[in-house]
């Protein structure tokens, strides 16, 4: 079992809550890890126990909010699997996503946040590892084989307009999003219409529900690990 820095010392914690209070305030072109050591009160030398470069320190804070979001996940889908259906599952990645603050910065390109880590390639790891996007075509192939998503077009094309419109909708929702335009007052029934328009009617059995729900938590609990993985 894989222990990060902060669940096995008290410092690393403190560097870690002080660098996110830092991050968020300023971004991260403003941060020093001078800084983040007299804030968290340790030696700068300390943060270099734990994090080799500031990048590690900061890419490893953003991996702590995709491993919150994917933790809540499995948690509500192991005491709910009926929340894998796409019109549960779709809007919830959507808007729980954005409500971290380092997720909704890298879905959102919000280079004001982000800084040099905007294109960096471990953030684009991190996308490509637990980014909603990534969620989804992992989720898509096992929605079309219970039954869950229509499967007259082909797996690529079902894949690339599923995440047009996640983008689309992250455009919508994100309150910092320069596409934003409009708002509605229940976004979430909005996106769920939208999916189920896109999917096409969900017509899987109970057991079909239970066989998706086993699929997606291994799915999730493997990508979980090899971000987890990355952090030591």
């Amino acid at each position: 079992m894989v222990v990060l820095a902060e669940q096995d010392s008290g410092k690393a914690a403190r560097i870690l809550a002080a660098a996110r209070e830092l991050v968020l305030k300023r971004g991260v072109k403003g941060v020093t890890v001078a800084e983040v050591a007299e804030k968290a009160h340790v030696a700068k030398g300390t943060v270099y126990l734990y994090w080799d470069t500031k990048e590690d320190l900061l890419v490893g804070l953003f991996a702590r909010d995709f491993l919150n979001a994917v933790d809540n996940y499995i948690e509500a889908l192991t005491r709910d699997p009926d929340l894998v259906r796409p019109h549960q599952l779709f809007p919830r990645l959507v808007l729980n996503g954005l409500e971290l603050p380092f997720i909704r910065a890298l879905q959102t390109g919000d280079a004001d946040l982000l800084g040099v880590l905007t294109n960096h390639p471990r953030t684009k790891e991190l996308l490509d590892g637990l980014g909603i996007a990534r969620v989804m075509t992992l989720v898509l192939p096992v929605w079309r084989r219970y039954h869950l998503a229509r499967t007259d077009w082909p797996l690529d094309e079902q894949i690339y307009v599923l995440q047009a419109l996640l983008d689309g909708f992250v455009a919508a929702v994100a309150p910092t999003h320069p596409l934003r335009s409009t708002t509605v007052d229940e976004p979430e029934k909005v996106i769920a219409a939208a999916v189920t328009t896109l999917l096409g009617p969900e017509e899987a059995s109970p057991a079909d529900i239970r066989a998706v729900a086993d699929e997606a938590l291994q799915l999730l609990r493997a990508q979980r690990e090899s971000v987890l993985a990355s952090l030591v």
